[in-house]
């Protein structure tokens, strides 16, 4: 990989540079301040909402809009929302921490989420000051709830095909809305709706900010859903709603641009509040498996529970290490561009997006982990986890949805690998140098140099194999398939998922290196064994993922001499997996919950 740069990693950039384990932050750092807004989080869910989960998702009139009233008063809903509008005002990567220990709440969580984040954010980074100060402090405090009305009938993924209308009135004081909204979050008990429209024959969406109780507005029945029943989803009509002028958001036909900045803001939040539930099911399969006999013995000592107890905590320590080293790179961005000059507001949008491809590739690995950490909870329970009586029951119905929201994992697996591209043809991204340097390689003879010392020496080896893995493929994808590749979605997910594995490969061998130089080895390993186990499991999920792709457009001694150079590149030395997982569980089953 190439050497250090003196300017600050860009987005996608990890899989052309080596990042030093010195600039990424790890969440054994967190400041005692930072720990006591986690906790204070934790309090709020264990005292307000989860004694009430029955009744939540029961939908009983008026409890989640006082809950969410509660959280006001807490403060817990302006996290983002600077000081002068009533806010706390804290940076990105504590928001990610408050959002993940709120995503303990079950369909609070969702609730919370969708009025924090898209409900809300919208208007603080596009609205002008006088719809800011009408708006914002009310939302802060949560007298006032949220939520965005994009989705229809016929546009989900392609939001931008929406058939709501505007229409200027005569006069040219408002806009006339029509049209019909559906899966709309905090519906139900709403005060402020950000509705986009297409202005006339306008090719793109335009935002608009609408008060529920404008007259021409009506809600359909709460929608029967599998899980996150406790949270308001709903369809929203409009007809011929009159809208003032000055209640546009932004400017005419900048929607579409909103919509997509504040969907990375979603995802990257969605992986912190999964991460929240998949620690809390987590520590209620070991309390099960601890509590639980069978032949005399908990259920914890044997290897196969201990099998799935340690694969949980790997996959939340992978898409944790991974969310918030994301978190502080869009911190320093942000930071960037404040000294540069830029407005705060503007800087933490572009800061985000710098960091798109990134954002989509952890809400497919957070939607992921918790889908599996859920379902094996259910597993460990046996028979009790079918039942609707067990606490993972719910967990295991609520999970579903998160690999559905904020575009589909289908979508953003493509939108990663797109998006890093269109970098690359800006010349904003140097992916093809680096990419011809591997096919260079593969027509040479191997080097098999001196390996560095180290507990984790081999694991950063293999990481450079990852990266070239990824390289070979994509850049041999872009030459070989050329105008096509858009089409060729196989393809294109195979190169995601390698991007998916490797980022949160890295992320964890980073962490762990800092940890290592904080506490030494010996004090480290656990964590040193699970980044072990993290690499040993992602060089054979990359390998095959590689092997699909190639084996999809490249054909003849070509295609024998890519597979023979992945073989290379995702080679690992002999490895003791279930050593590795006994250790991990051992501890885990020690601390009764997720510790590390």
């Amino acid at each position: 990989m190439s050497e250090k740069a003196e300017k600050p990693i860009k987005g996608g950039e990890f899989l052309v540079r080596d990042t030093p384990a010195s600039e990424i932050f790890i969440t054994e750092n967190w400041s005692e301040e930072q720990k006591m807004i986690a906790d204070m989080c934790d309090d709020f869910i264990k005292v307000e909402v989860l004694p009430h989960l029955d009744r939540i998702d029961s939908m009983e009139e008026g409890l989640m809009p006082s809950l969410m009233e509660k959280a006001g008063e807490l403060g817990l809903l302006s996290m983002s929302i600077p000081e002068e509008y009533g806010g706390m005002g804290v940076d990105f990567k504590t928001s990610l921490l408050a959002t993940e220990h709120l995503g303990k709440g079950y369909s609070f969580s969702v609730a919370y989420g969708a009025h924090t984040g898209i409900g809300t954010l919208p208007l603080m980074y596009y609205g002008n000051e006088v719809q800011r100060e009408k708006y914002i402090p009310k939302l802060a405090s949560g007298e006032w709830k949220a939520a965005y009305c994009l989705t229809e009938p016929s546009s989900g993924s392609d939001a931008n095909s929406g058939k709501t209308k505007a229409v200027l009135s005569e006069d040219g004081t408002h806009y006339l809305i029509t049209g019909q909204k559906m899966w709309i979050t905090n519906a139900g008990f709403a005060n402020l709706f950000t509705v986009f429209a297409k202005i006339d024959d306008d090719d793109k969406l335009t935002a608009f900010l609408i008060e529920a109780d404008s007259e021409g507005i009506s809600l359909n029945a709460e929608e029967k859903k599998m899980g996150i029943k406790g949270s308001s989803t709903r369809q929203v009509f409009f007809n011929n709603v009159k809208v003032p002028v000055e209640n546009m958001l932004s400017t005419r036909e900048n929607g579409f641009k909103i919509a997509l900045n504040i969907l990375n803001i979603g995802r990257i939040k969605l992986a912190a509040g999964v991460m929240g539930g998949a620690k809390a099911t987590l520590a209620e399969s070991l309390r099960y498996a601890e509590e639980r006999e069978q032949f005399g013995r908990s259920i914890s000592k044997y290897g196969a529970i201990r099998f799935k107890l340690a694969e949980q905590a790997v996959r939340i320590f992978a898409v944790e290490a991974a969310t918030y080293r994301a978190g502080q790179n869009i911190d320093d961005a942000i930071a960037g561009l404040v000294a540069d000059g830029m407005d705060k507001g503007e800087a933490t949008l572009k800061g985000i997006e710098l960091f798109a491809p990134e954002c989509a590739i952890l809400k497919v690995a957070g939607s992921d982990a918790l889908d599996y950490v859920v379902d094996e909870a259910v597993q460990i329970f046996g028979g009790m986890g079918f039942s609707a009586e067990s606490s993972v029951e719910r967990a295991y119905r609520d999970s579903r949805i998160n690999k559905i929201f904020e575009g589909t994992n289908e979508i953003n697996r493509l939108l990663t690998v797109d998006m890093v591209l269109r970098r690359a043809m800006k010349g904003e991204l140097d992916l093809m140098g680096p990419a011809m340097k591997v096919a260079e390689e593969l027509m040479s003879i191997p080097s098999f140099g001196d390996k560095s010392e180290g507990a984790l020496a081999n694991e950063a080896g293999y990481l450079t194999g990852f990266k070239k893995s990824i390289l070979m493929v994509a850049g041999s994808a872009v030459q070989k398939l050329m105008q096509t590749m858009a089409k060729e979605q196989e393809v294109l997910m195979n190169v995601a998922d390698m991007a998916i594995y490797t980022y949160q490969a890295e992320s964890t061998l980073l962490r762990v290196q800092q940890l290592i130089e904080q506490r030494g080895e010996e004090a480290c390993e656990v964590q040193i064994a699970i980044v072990k186990l993290y690499f040993y499991d992602m060089a054979d999920k990359i390998n095959k993922a590689a092997k699909d792709a190639l084996n999809s457009f490249a054909e003849g001694d070509e295609l024998k001499m890519m597979l023979m150079g992945l073989k290379r590149f995702t080679k690992t030395d002999p490895f003791n997996p279930k050593a590795a997982r006994q250790l991990i569980a051992s501890n885990l089953i020690e601390a009764r919950e997720y510790c590390f």
